[in-house]
């Protein structure tokens, strides 16, 4: 049965992130080393068709597999190191694994918070935009774990007092190496992002910012993105959600939006249902974009799920192209 705690769906937790699966390979004197994996896979069609075929298709979703060690260097103080690796989990493929997601360390203290650095998922996204982000495949509109991220970065998350925390990360683009001719017109850059949460009791609060540098890949204008979400939790079956997201528009690079979602998450027994809408207004286009997304999940064990998705991002309202309704059908073991 999924455990009643519906406001932390979605929340993944840099440290945390699928602890009930992970299997505990080494505990001896204060140093420990966890392994997490899974394989994931099913059918997934519709969409954008661009031109491009958009019919049914067998493929992977998400197969990873994850190490992580920690070693107690004090009551208070504990080191700490993660390595996560994709690999394609349908067909055979060389090299096996073709990337690595995640590869970090740092030292976490529950009376200073946690320092730490390298290759980590967005902050902004993992702790403020986080409530909506509970489908395996499409439907989130907001964020992405690697925005302005994975690479590159320092981070420190304060402990958590009277219901508060505050995050803050940033991210060092180099040109280190590069002659006069390879340099960007921007040049070297570091690009923060961070955010403020407060729980308490059935609420949650959530507050941020990213320097969405054009540097960052996925679409960065160099302007700053805020957003903000609320979760409450009705009760231990229901919880609902509201979020904003917002950025300003660039002369140059574009892309400025103002976007709004709300969504709710229900759970009975071994099922999850969970359901999405957003509103996308684009500086760039005269057109808003208006995008839904519904989805289901079947816990069979501990280990094994089977989920159900469908999602229209209502593309070709503001393209010159035809979109169908995608759709998505598979199973996960977790490992």
């Amino acid at each position: 049965m999924f455990k009643k705690t519906t406001l932390a769906l979605g929340v993944c937790g840099l440290l945390g992130a699928s602890a009930a699966q992970a299997a505990m390979v080494y505990d001896q004197d204060g140093t420990t080393l966890d392994i997490y994996g899974r394989i994931a896979m099913g059918f997934e069609g519709g969409g954008v068709k661009d031109g491009k075929d958009n019919g049914e298709e067998f493929r992977n979703f998400g197969s990873r597999l994850r190490i992580t060690a920690g070693h107690q260097i004090t009551s208070d103080l504990r080191a700490f190191a993660r390595v996560e690796w994709r690999f394609k989990g349908d067909e055979r493929s060389s090299p096996g694994f073709d990337e690595v997601r995640n590869s970090y360390l740092g030292l976490e203290s529950e009376q200073f918070g946690t320092f730490m650095a390298g290759n980590y998922n967005s902050f902004y996204d993992n702790y403020v935009m986080t409530p909506f982000d509970v489908y395996v495949e499409r439907g989130y509109e907001f964020a992405g774990g690697g925005l302005q991220a994975r690479g590159d970065s320092i981070g420190y998350k304060t402990p958590e007092m009277e219901g508060f925390q505050a995050v803050i990360s940033a991210k060092h683009f180099s040109e280190r190496g590069l002659t006069e001719a390879e340099q960007t017109e921007e040049g070297s850059v570091i690009a923060t992002q961070g955010g403020v949460v407060y729980s308490t009791g059935p609420v949650r609060l959530a507050i941020g910012y990213v320097e969405d540098t054009v540097r960052g890949g996925g679409g960065g204008n160099g302007k700053t993105r805020f957003g903000t979400t609320a979760a409450f939790e009705v009760n231990d079956a229901f919880a609902v959600r509201v979020g904003y997201e917002t950025r300003g528009n660039h002369d140059t690079y574009g892309g400025g939006f103002d976007k709004i979602g709300v969504g709710a998450t229900y759970i009975y027994d071994s099922w999850q249902f969970f359901g999405d809408y957003y509103n996308i207004d684009l500086d760039n286009s005269s057109s808003d974009r208006n995008a839904w997304a519904l989805g289901s999940m079947y816990k069979l064990t501990k280990n094994f799920d089977m989920f159900l998705e469908l999602n229209d991002r209502n593309l070709d309202a503001v393209n010159d192209y035809e979109e169908d309704m995608y759709y998505a059908v598979g199973a996960r073991y977790h490992f």
